[in-house]
């Protein structure tokens, strides 16, 4: 019996601390279900007053959308009356409108009725009275309608009187420009006839020079076949000159060129100086086509012929303002044809004397 109590009180013993343990685990377990549903009711109270600020916000939000609501159907409210008002205001001008040309209608058939009346004045006479003083009241109104146009009319008058002085002044200066005219036209025509009087002296001074140096340059020169006088033209062949299908003076022509150069300077001291005189040297070729990295076509082979002249007077003393220089090409031949002949003809250097 005491072992058995004994083996009773083991087995109680044992059986406590796992009781406890057990209360101890359930209740470590509540406390943390506890804790759980605090922080999920901390949370959850968090949440729904972010959602009532939210709502408040929501709320003003609509409060003040209302006011707006409110304040814009007052203005259109007050914008409807103003249209109606302004309608109202509308239809009664239009109606005053009316009225007035109602009252005009019945104006003129009261004047109507007053020239009617006043045609029969001796028949009523207070009738007559009443539409005299209409009549007066009328015709004051008139007159001073009419003294008011008479004022423009006569304003009208002082700016056409001004206007026609005005005209006259443009008319006086007109004729006096016009008389001044005629007299510059008879000044400016016997200039003209002077000019030509005098020209036509320089013309002909000139031309005895020209006729006085080709006298001399003929003598210097001689008599060849090669040098010839054309008209007012000094003619040159250019085989005197040049070499075939070349722009540089040969000794020949150099020697030539001398001699009239010498001649061109003695007749040109005796030429006063107020006589624009110009010595031009003209080249011309045949219609035999050139084209050489020089002379690309027959234009520029005349054309520096001249040139070379031109340089060689200039060395030998003559002034360079008294020389020019042209080429012609084959385009303005001396002999027609295209026999061996005209094209040794048309292969010339022409000097011209004349004037500027």
């Amino acid at each position: 019996m005491v072992a058995r109590l004994s083996r009773r009180r083991i087995g109680s013993d044992h059986i406590w601390p796992g009781f406890v343990d057990a209360l101890s685990s359930l209740l470590l377990v509540i406390i943390f279900l506890l804790s759980v549903f605090l922080l999920a009711q901390f949370f959850l109270g968090q949440a729904l007053s972010g959602r009532d600020a939210a709502l408040v916000k929501l709320s003003d939000q609509v409060t003040e959308l209302g006011t707006l609501l409110r304040l814009e159907r007052q203005a259109s409210a007050e914008m409807r009356l103003s249209v109606g008002q302004l309608s109202s205001s509308l239809r009664n001008a239009n109606l005053d409108r009316d009225d007035m040309a109602a009252r005009i209608d019945e104006m003129e058939r009261q004047l109507e009725d007053a020239e009617l009346r006043l045609s029969r004045a001796r028949d009523s006479g207070e009738d007559t009275a009443n539409a005299l003083t209409d009549l007066r009241a009328r015709y004051a109104t008139t007159f001073d309608q009419l003294a008011a146009e008479r004022s423009e009319v006569a304003r009208l008058n002082a700016g056409l009187t001004a206007l026609r002085q005005q005209l006259a002044r443009i008319a006086a200066a007109l004729e006096a420009s016009e008389a001044k005219d005629l007299e510059s036209h008879a000044v400016i025509a016997d200039l003209g006839k002077r000019l030509n009087v005098a020209l036509a002296a320089k013309v002909e001074e000139l031309a005895g020079y020209r006729s006085e140096f080709y006298g001399r340059l003929r003598q210097v020169l001689g008599e060849r076949d090669d040098i010839r006088i054309e008209g007012d033209r000094f003619v040159f062949q250019s085989e005197l000159l040049f070499a075939s299908a070349s722009a540089d003076l040969g000794a020949a022509g150099r020697q030539e060129m001398r001699k009239l150069a010498t001649t061109l300077l003695e007749i040109s001291r005796e030429i006063p100086t107020d006589v624009q005189w110009i010595l031009r040297i003209d080249g011309h070729t045949d219609p035999v086509p050139i084209s050489t990295d020089r002379f690309p076509s027959n234009w520029e082979l005349s054309t520096q012929r001249a040139i070379s002249v031109v340089r060689f007077l200039i060395a030998e003393g003559v002034p360079p303002g008294r020389l020019a220089a042209t080429g012609f090409g084959e385009f303005k031949p001396l002999v027609p044809g295209s026999t061996p002949e005209a094209h040794r003809r048309n292969r010339r250097i022409e000097m011209r004397f004349t004037q500027r």
